[in-house]
């Protein structure tokens, strides 16, 4: 079975920012990489552990996958096969903030 990935509030805001920030240079390019994005974090959904524990924090639950210079990371919940998506994070912007 697999798992149910959901992108948190603050996960959809950085998302939207993402790409409004593009959208300054390229507005198609823009979407484009927002779904490319959402299609990435979506790929939990077989293998979540897949990714590596954030350098940053002291937890294994608390993983991480990259997309060029993004760190999308995120919060595996086994017991109930959920992944949540906590942020879509530029490596130019220092450490995540959970």
């Amino acid at each position: 079975m697999d798992f149910r990935v959901i992108l948190t509030p603050t996960a959809r805001e950085d998302l939207r920012e993402i790409v409004k920030f593009i959208a300054r240079d390229n507005r198609e390019a823009a979407e484009k990489f927002g779904h490319v994005l959402v299609d990435k974090a979506l790929s939990l959904t077989k293998f979540p552990e897949r990714g590596r524990s954030v350098p940053e924090f002291q937890d294994e639950e608390t993983r991480e996958i990259n997309l060029r210079s993004y760190r999308i990371i995120y919060y595996v919940d086994k017991a109930h096969r959920e992944v949540y998506v906590v942020r879509f994070w530029h490596a130019a912007r220092g450490e995540p903030l959970i």
